[in-house]
């Protein structure tokens, strides 16, 4: 029994001498972001029609959007960037009396269009509009390369990181020796809507407003966590 007791004091000894030993350690994280110009553009519009009858209003639906889709590849747009990105027929109701009756049925369709060209989505959206357009859902930018930005952001974050270890070790009277481990936890990319406007400015030759887009910017942004070695 006593020599048992002594061989478990004398683990105990050697493992707290090793903690002693061993050298501290700072753990931090570090983000960095990037801005990237979109070169590439998704917007959402289409046609909403009402009538009594319910096809009727599909049909109105349906002649605008071939109009529409008509004027955008008479603008340059290839078929394959213009799809069907919704439908929706339903029946509007009136509550007034004690019964409810249909009164009409709205219908509606809603076309998402690729844009590579970011000096025509102002003009493809005054486009669509003069075919038969009523609704506008949005424009959604993206960037078809972010590789580069990705890996700057991984540098920006690191030194983010090693700049907040130093302060870290200098306030506690330690310095930095080493890393023990690195691991990025987070790098993706959003759009913040920086430099993204639409607005209608005025042609005084031909005397229209006309839709003026901006492409936005987005943020790529990525985030490390590091581990220090310190004496």
């Amino acid at each position: 029994m006593m020599k048992r007791f002594i061989l478990i004091l004398t683990l105990i000894l050697a493992l707290t001498s090793a903690m002693a030993l061993a050298e501290p350690v700072i753990t931090v994280s570090g983000t960095g972001e990037t801005q990237v110009s979109a070169d590439t553009a998704v917007i959402s519009l289409g046609v909403s029609a009402q009538n009594k009858e319910v096809l009727t209003a599909q049909q109105e639906v349906n002649e605008s959007i071939a109009a529409i889709r008509q004027a955008l590849l008479d603008s340059g747009i290839k078929s394959e960037n213009i799809n069907t990105d919704y439908m929706n027929i339903y029946a509007i109701y009136d509550h007034t009396s004690s019964e409810e009756q249909v009164t009409a049925y709205n219908a509606n369709s809603t076309l998402a269009v690729k844009v590579t060209d970011m000096d025509k989505v102002g003009a493809l959206i005054d486009a669509a509009f003069a075919a038969g357009a009523n609704t506008l859902n949005g424009i959604a930018f993206s960037a078809s390369d972010t590789e580069s930005a990705q890996a700057e952001s991984l540098r920006i974050a690191v030194a983010d990181a090693k700049a907040k270890a130093e302060v870290l070790a200098e306030a506690a009277g330690l310095k930095i020796t080493g890393i023990q481990a690195i691991s990025d936890s987070n790098v993706y990319s959003y759009t913040n809507n920086i430099g993204n406007f639409s607005a209608r400015s005025m042609d005084a030759a031909a005397g229209k407003a006309e839709t003026v887009v901006q492409a936005a910017k987005l943020i790529v942004s990525a985030t490390v966590s590091i581990t220090y070695t310190a004496e």
